[in-house]
C-alpha cells in the first residue's frame, strides 16, 4: 500500500500537488480562534494513483469501505507532521489538537481531503498570528492559488488581514546559514521548509 505523501522520505522538490483553501472560524464573541478548516484538492496524477491503489474490486470507483481506508491512511500518514499545519503567535509555535477525523472523496477525478482542527489551548486574537500549510519533507506542495482561499469568518475590526507569499530566492538568501546541503538531503530532520509556506497573517491589538 502506498504511504500518503511518502512521509519521511526526503525530497528537495515536490512530487504531489494540491490546491488548498483554509477557513479560520472564531469564537462567538470573536475574541479567539475556534478552529482551522482545511480543504485540499490533489492533482489528477496523484489522485489516479490513489484510485488504482485502493480500488480493490477493480470497478474504477471507490466505494464507502474503500474511501474509509483512504481516509484512515491519510490520517495516519499526516499524524507525525501535525497535519501540515503551521500556526504561530509572534513567532512562537502554537500546538494544535489532532483533528478527530478527516474526510476524503473524489470529485472530477481528483482526491479531496478535508478536516478541522482546534488549538490545544485558547488562542486569543492578539499580536501577530500566522496560519499556513506546509510539508516539512518537501514531497507535497500545498498551494493557495488566490488570496481569497485563506479566509477568516467575521474578522473583528481590531484585526487586519494579509496573505504572505514568500519569494523562494529571498527566503533562501535570508536563511542560508540554516539551509545547508544536509538539510536538502534530509529535510525531514528539520522544519525549515515552513519559510516557503504561504501564510495568512492577522495583526490584532490586545483585547482591552
Amino acid at each position: 500500500m502506498i504511504t500518503f505523501f511518502l512521509a519521511g522520505q526526503a525530497s528537495a522538490h515536490p512530487h504531489v500537488f494540491a490546491e488548498a483553501s483554509l477557513s479560520i472560524t472564531l469564537s462567538p464573541d470573536r475574541s479567539s480562534v475556534n478552529s482551522l478548516r482545511h480543504l485540499w484538492r490533489f492533482d489528477e496524477i496523484f489522485s489516479s494513483t490513489v484510485m488504482m491503489e485502493f480500488d480493490k474490486n477493480l470497478d474504477l470507483k471507490l466505494d464507502k469501505a474503500e474511501m474509509n481506508l483512504v481516509s484512515e491512511t491519510v490520517y495516519a500518514s499526516l499524524a507525525d507532521y501535525n497535519y501540515f499545519q503551521l500556526v504561530t503567535v509572534d513567532g512562537k509555535d502554537i500546538v494544535m489538537d489532532p483533528p478527530p477525523a478527516l474526510t476524503t472523496k473524489f470529485e472530477n477525478d481528483q482526491l479531496i481531503v478535508s478536516f478541522e482542527s482546534k488549538p490545544k489551548q485558547p488562542l486569543m486574537l492578539a499580536g501577530k498570528i500566522d496560519f499556513g500549510v506546509y510539508d516539512p519533507t518537501f514531497y507535497t506542495a500545498i498551494d493557495f492559488l488566490t488570496d481569497d482561499k485563506l479566509v477568516v469568518d467575521e474578522l473583528p475590526a481590531t484585526c487586519t488581514r494579509s496573505v504572505i507569499r514568500p519569494n523562494a530566492d529571498d527566503a533562501i538568501s535570508q536563511n542560508q546559514k540554516t539551509l545547508t546541503d544536509a538539510f536538502f538531503n534530509d529535510p525531514a530532520g528539520t522544519d525549515m521548509s515552513k519559510i516557503f509556506a504561504t501564510k495568512l497573517e492577522l495583526s490584532c491589538g490586545a483585547k482591552g
